[in-house]
């Protein structure tokens, strides 16, 4: 493993639970190992009724966020999964063999910057001089940045805590840091069980988009049963979009919080799976520019490079 890729991905770690779907004739012999997050990909095809209809028999790896996944495609241990735009900049400037095979359009508000409800900041200029929890590179960080310029401030005009979810939860909850840049269930949970308020969400600020990527191995080996997936994942959104209530339900279950937060959860993931196109292209090479600007990755790189748009689903 090269240096550059040591630096992007020590320090993280993963937990892993694995179970098998069954599988059709069609690929019974073929098994793609899925990296998901839980109440993810896995949730979601329960919930539509699509694992028993996978043609492909899927084993599932959970993970507790991005760069813990990122890590284990890295090492080979799982063959796909999804992260977001700014994660896929991350993994691609560390030397990870992936590429995106899949796209998932959404509109962005997933990701946000919260603060405790008695906070007297209000805006993203009152967090001038303040401290917010984030992880590195990935989308709360991205959107920080992305609010403090169009703000019209300076990227240093914050003090960034770079800490595990878990850790910035309970970090904003007594007080050490002032905000929380974060996405999805966490920003639902922190709003709705905690009281937290959303300062600004990515809405305007980010392009909504997260990819199914999958590594350069797997799409040597196995082009047929990634693109079955991606088919199970698109037909899975396109259920979500006329099934909210029955998908907060079973995401509810999943995950163990209430039915609030995974109606808000659910709210924000509405999203359409589309193959990667050069409008696809475009929008994720400005994302990378972005992140060389601010310095959240050293050098410049190629959406172009990191993609596969072959995958025909």
């Amino acid at each position: 493993m090269s240096f550059s890729r040591r630096v992007f991905l020590t320090g993280f770690s993963s937990a892993a639970a694995a179970c098998l779907l069954p599988s059709s004739s069609a690929f019974a012999a073929t098994s793609l190992h899925v990296g998901d997050q839980k109440g993810g990909a896995r949730a979601l095809l329960t919930a539509a009724g699509l694992t028993e209809q996978s043609p492909v028999s899927l084993q599932w790896s959970l993970f507790a966020g991005a760069p813990m996944l990122i890590q284990a495609l890295t090492a080979g241990a799982v063959d796909v999964g999804v992260i977001g735009d700014a994660p896929l900049v991350f993994a691609q400037a560390g030397g990870s063999p992936i590429k995106a095979v899949a796209a998932i359009q959404t509109d962005g508000t997933m990701t946000a910057i919260v603060v405790r409800k008695d906070s007297p900041i209000r805006s993203i200029r009152d967090l001038k001089g303040r401290s917010v929890a984030t992880l590195k590179s990935q989308t709360g960080h991205y959107l920080t940045l992305a609010a403090l310029r169009e703000a019209g401030m300076q990227d240093d005009d914050v003090r960034f805590v770079f800490v595990p979810p878990t850790a910035a939860k309970m970090a904003l909850q007594n007080g050490n840091v002032d905000a929380w840049a974060t996405w999805g269930p966490y920003i639902a949970d922190a709003k709705i069980s905690d009281g937290a308020r959303e300062i600004v969400n990515g809405g305007r600020l980010m392009s909504g988009l997260s990819y199914v990527v999958a590594t350069e191995e797997a799409l040597q080996r196995q082009r047929s049963a990634i693109a079955a997936y991606n088919r199970l994942l698109k037909d899975g959104h396109q259920w979500m979009l006329t099934h909210a209530e029955d998908y907060a339900t079973a995401w509810s279950k999943e995950t163990g919080l209430s039915q609030p937060v995974a109606r808000e959860v659910v709210r924000t993931s509405m999203a359409t799976v589309v193959p990667i196109t050069p409008d696809i292209i475009r929008k994720q090479q400005g994302v990378s520019d972005f992140m060389t600007a601010t310095k959240m990755i050293p050098g410049s790189w190629d959406a172009k490079a990191v993609t596969d748009s072959g995958i025909v689903f």
